[in-house]
């Protein structure tokens, strides 16, 4: 029987979903969010932790295929990177108000696509799965859709009930972060300049953020029995599950401090 860790934290969390414009090389942008634009989103105060989630160019789907659930990651939809900021508190979004304008005028200069999800706060669970001095060196970015006949509450119980310990009974998780978004706005993140389009059939209702030793331990964990296990199971909850690998997790703040440089 599979459990669930029991210490978790259940910050107030915001990860906002970026495409880098194509009209310049990649890496170019890419190494402009990570330097220039950081500098502005860092000196947002209220912030409790900063991270910049770096998503391979190439990334057809870590996740085995699935009858009935679309486990391929569509090409023109494909996500670059993800900003993911946890707040000090409830309140701390309106303490930075100021410098997020700031942000909102430079996102143009990056980025052809940005979306906002959030989730209710606290709603967020930061999972205790690593030994202390454990450091996850390689990540996975799992988005789930659910289907349109499940329900939240059926769909967040998938997740935490199922999904969560059947992923975590493995042992090979070094960092384990789930989010259950509410329903996608605009309004949440109407930036300008940069496109907002994020049609119904393509949102997403979940998250997870998987850390590991290594690019091998990543690998064998999708090529292993527990995701083949969870395969099963998918089909009746969601529609699609993306699982994208990453490059770099870089945080550039950490329990309310700004680093003096990025850390990854």
């Amino acid at each position: 029987m599979t459990q669930t860790p029991t210490h978790v934290n259940k910050p107030f969390v915001s990860s906002i979903l970026l495409w880098i414009r194509t009209d310049q090389p990649r890496q170019q942008g890419m190494d402009y969010w990570k330097g220039p634009h950081s500098k502005i989103i860092t000196a947002t105060p209220g912030f409790d932790e900063y991270r910049q989630i770096h998503l391979a160019e190439t990334n057809p789907g870590l996740w085995p295929a699935v009858d009935g659930v679309e486990t391929v990651i569509p090409a023109d939809r494909k996500v670059d990177g993800l900003a993911e900021v946890t707040f000090a508190s409830v309140v701390s979004p309106l303490w930075g108000r100021k410098q997020t304008k700031l942000a909102y005028q430079d996102e143009v200069n990056v980025f052809r696509r940005t979306l906002l999800y959030a989730g209710p706060p606290h709603s967020a669970r930061w999972y205790d799965v690593a030994n202390p001095g454990d450091k996850a060196q390689a990540h996975t970015l799992i988005y789930l859709r659910r289907r349109d006949d499940v329900s939240t509450g059926a769909f967040r119980k998938f997740l935490n009930e199922v999904l969560v310990p059947g992923i975590a009974d493995t042992g090979a998780l070094k960092e384990l972060r789930t989010q259950v978004f509410m329903p996608w706005s605009q309004k949440l993140w109407d930036t300008p300049n940069v496109a907002h389009d994020n049609p119904t059939d393509q949102r997403f209702h979940a998250s997870l953020m998987l850390g590991f030793t290594d690019a091998d331990a990543l690998r064998a964990f999708f090529a292993g029995d527990a995701v083949a296990k969870l395969s099963t199971a998918l089909p009746t909850y969601a529609s699609a599950v993306h699982a994208y690998e990453a490059t770099a997790a870089l945080t550039y703040v950490r329990n309310g401090k700004i680093l003096p440089t990025y850390e990854q």
